[in-house]
């Protein structure tokens, strides 16, 4: 990636050097298929997480967008390599930004510049996170001051895996959103990322109460792919209330139109299993019958559904 590599440091060994920062994670999700990737970084306190924000949304390179939660920065980026646009502000208020994100085997390498304080942040504080494989330092890199530094962190490669579920209740006991939530804190396989919640067309006749279906995703390499499944399935199979249970499984960061576009109707229109059947099969979702098959549809809508953010939780009437 063009960086004169003088030095490869470990995340205890940056710690040694620097003394201990403020980063409580740092991992990179990829998804090949459609040339995006998307950047989580967890700190300590809200400061450090909207100044980051603004300050890489505005220098541009391969982020495309930053999304602020609690603590937590998401960051959205393009696989490859764009230059950062600082522009004159820099030489008053500094700036940081990442220039490139590359897939390289099992492992991503991206590239951070910074300037002033902001190298700090991309020099000694990311490079803790355990997440973290390893740092690159160029020759004479040094922080802080009116100091412009530039490193590369490598990350293991991650995809996003979405699970979702329906028909896990009866009208007597269970609920799917508590047992989906459980899955996802008690899953050994990967990082449990979101669990949503996705309210369908209340008239459906074979509801049990609320009509929600639910989806949960997770972090994982590839190869926990399968792992991760079979410990989904097995999980609905011991704790499902219902003989009509379905599990959904879907890889990647972009849904489909399509899909969404199904996820959508299941608001306001009835659709038989067969329906749900042919979207998933064009759109890459695995259907996986688990005790039965009625909550097939549910289970493909909550993919459908997952990216919508407060209209998955709502109604086509809904304000939102």
């Amino acid at each position: 990636m063009g960086v004169n590599m003088s030095e490869i440091l470990r995340p205890d060994q940056v710690q040694e050097r620097y003394g201990r920062m403020f980063c409580n994670g740092f991992f990179t999700i990829v998804d090949e298929r459609n040339g995006i990737a998307q950047v989580v970084e967890k700190c300590i306190a809200r400061g450090p997480v909207e100044w980051d924000a603004v300050n890489r949304k505005r220098a541009g390179g391969v982020i495309t967008d930053v999304r602020v939660d609690g603590h937590t920065l998401i960051m959205d980026a393009v696989i490859g390599e764009k230059p950062l646009r600082f522009g004159p502000v820099s030489a008053e208020l500094g700036g940081q930004g990442m220039s490139a994100l590359l897939v390289e085997g099992d492992r991503v390498r991206t590239r951070w510049e910074g300037l002033a304080g902001a190298t700090v942040g991309i020099g000694a504080c990311i490079p803790q996170s355990k997440d973290v494989i390893e740092t690159i330092y160029p020759d004479g890199f040094r922080m802080g001051g009116a100091h412009r530094a530039s490193v590369e962190i490598v990350t293991a490669k991650k995809v996003r895996v979405i699970i979702g579920a329906d028909d896990t209740d009866t009208k007597e006991k269970g609920a799917s959103w508590s047992m989906m939530m459980k899955l996802g804190q008690d899953c050994p396989v990967g990082r449990f990322l979101d669990h949503k919640i996705v309210q369908l067309n209340p008239k459906a006749p074979n509801k049990t109460t609320n009509c929600c279906s639910t989806a949960v995703s997770f972090a994982v390499k590839e190869s926990e792919i399968p792992e991760l499944v079979a410990f989904a399935k097995d999980y609905l199979a011991e704790n499902t209330y219902s003989e009509d249970t379905v599990m959904t499984v879907f890889s990647g960061l972009k849904i489909p139109s399509d899909l969404e576009e199904f996820g959508w109707k299941c608001k306001h229109i009835l659709f038989d299993v067969q329906d749900a059947i042919d979207v998933a099969s064009r759109n890459g979702v695995e259907i996986i019958e688990v005790t039965g098959d009625k909550g097939t549809i549910g289970a493909v809508a909550a993919i459908g559904c997952f990216d919508m953010g407060l209209k998955a939780a709502g109604l086509p009437e809904d304000v939102l």
